[in-house]
């Protein structure tokens, strides 16, 4: 398919292009944050804006100084309704939102592909929400970039680990325009104290750059190992930038289940 249209614009998110924009502006303006250091890599929660939305703010203000360097996204995320071993890529040219179209890094799938650490099936793109709530974030904070979509399946942590590093950018030549994101909830369907210990244990890992992260604890545990194992590799350090769970979200209220939301900046 030429274009992957957009799936949940309206349910997860507003479908209205002025007000999706209205909504993500708010978002950042009220992000909080000291950081001024320009992170390589993200992990970023992907539930519906209502709830998510103020968390995944905070690791994308931090791209705004950096919106006329940053070129090219690898976003990776979980498969939540197509089984899927291994990674997979679409065929689109382009992603779809309401705020836009944005090209689709060809040339990175194609490099992928051809290691056989990717494969091309439209299938688990067709309806997942996990890479497509990222894009109108991205879409408000940077300007012109390309998209790597890859949607994440039955894999090893070295499998994604490997396919980071092939599209990673030239460290040699100090290429910053590729940044990287991992699209992940964590805890899910806790009581809110419980969920609090879990994401906060879950939390502890991922600053220690421990690749040992478990389904229970994220839906896109497989992402956050890959990238927590080749971040380690290259000596990188991890911020967290914020910790909630639904249940902080005074228009719901309710503790008694809940999903854990985290965001971190990798440098």
């Amino acid at each position: 398919m030429l274009v992957r249209e957009p799936a949940v614009a309206g349910t997860f998110y507003p479908g209205d292009p002025i007000v999706l924009q209205q909504q993500i502006e708010h978002f950042l303006f009220d992000a909080k944050t000291n950081t001024t250091i320009a992170p390589k890599a993200l992990i970023v929660p992907h539930a519906g804006y209502i709830y998510s939305g103020p968390t995944a703010a905070s690791a994308y203000q931090l791209l705004v100084p950096l919106a006329h360097k940053l070129s090219k996204v690898v976003l990776l995320g979980p498969s939540h309704r197509v089984p899927l071993k291994g990674l997979a890529a679409p065929t689109s040219k382009f992603f779809q939102t309401p705020l836009g179209d944005i090209p689709v890094d060809r040339n990175g799938i194609d490099i992928l592909t051809k290691l056989s650490l990717a494969m091309v099936d439209d299938l688990p793109h067709q309806l997942e929400h996990s890479l497509e709530v990222q894009l109108p974030f991205l879409q408000t904070v940077l300007n012109e970039f390309s998209v790597l979509p890859l949607v994440v399946g039955d894999a090893s942590s070295d499998q994604v680990a490997e396919a980071l590093r092939c599209v990673w950018g030239d460290h040699q030549t100090k290429d910053d325009e590729t940044l990287i994101v991992v699209s992940s909830d964590l805890s899910h369907y806790h009581s809110y104290q419980e969920a609090q210990h879990i994401d906060r244990h879950t939390t502890a890992m991922i600053d220690a750059l421990d690749g040992h992260i478990t389904g229970s604890q994220a839906c896109g545990c497989t992402a956050i190992n890959g990238l927590l194992k080749l971040a380690n590799n290259e000596g990188m350090s991890v911020e967290t930038l914020d910790l909630r769970t639904s249940g902080d979200v005074p228009e719901i209220g309710n503790k008694d289940r809940v999903v854990g939301y985290g965001s971190y900046a990798i440098y």
